[in-house]
């Protein structure tokens, strides 16, 4: 039980991590960003929840500061409590974002009691639905739980590159090419409701779901039977 619960970092994993966000900073500047802001996040007031796939969270935390240029909003990233949480913990700091440790494997209740708290404080919150370990592309319920239970909506976050290398992972994570195009849409805004019954609480899973795959060019077949 304590391993379960307990945060892995190392002064490696702090440093690789670190590191890693100042590369991915240099790296996004040498990108040609086209970002839409369906979900107003210019001007939104309160906090949201972004859901995006694994695999596509490299050019995200760039153009979120591109989005809300001049505002000073919170956000917390939901990593593992595993070295590589750690790690992409690190990286999204540089970005001045936050981290909350924790996946349905580890820390699952602790990291749910962090992220609700930092919505009632009037922080948003950023989930991989289908991290950390998968199956890629499939909607977790972690995300919806969370937006049905504080009441606070869902920003489905959309990414497209022109060209990028996917590395051999279980998610085949994607780091766009040097100088090439990334697109990136934060959708509308969702409010979920409260106090769904299993029906629709799956509903709206595959709701979610199914927007979130509508940006995603290169889904498989396999993709879709995992």
């Amino acid at each position: 039980m304590g391993d379960r619960l307990e945060i892995r970092e190392s002064r490696k994993a702090v440093m690789l991590g670190t590191l890693a966000g100042w590369l991915m900073k240099l790296w996004c500047a040498t990108l040609r960003f086209e970002v839409e802001d369906r979900a107003r996040l210019a001007t939104r007031e309160g906090p949201v929840i972004y859901c995006l796939w694994h695999n596509r969270i490299f050019s995200v935390p760039a153009a979120w500061r591109r989005v809300t240029r001049g505002r000073d909003l919170r956000v917390v990233v939901l990593t593992s409590a595993s070295h590589d949480g750690a790690m992409l913990a690190r990286a999204v700091g540089v970005f001045g974002l936050g981290s909350v440790r924790g996946s349905t494997s580890r820390r699952a209740v602790a990291a749910l009691v962090a992220l609700r708290r930092a919505l009632q404080e009037g922080t948003s919150v950023c989930v991989t639905p289908d991290g950390p370990r998968g199956p890629r592309y499939h909607f977790q319920a972690g995300a919806l739980k969370l937006a049905e239970s504080t009441g606070v909506p869902v920003v489905p976050v959309h990414v497209d590159f022109t060209s990028a290398w996917a590395l051999r992972s279980w998610d085949g994570f994607r780091i766009p090419k040097p100088f090439s195009r990334v697109t990136v849409i934060f959708d509308e805004a969702l409010a979920v409701p409260r106090g769904l019954g299993e029906t629709d609480f799956d509903a709206w899973r595959v709701r979610l779901e199914g927007l979130l795959r509508e940006g995603v060019k290169d889904l498989t077949e396999s993709d879709l039977k995992r």
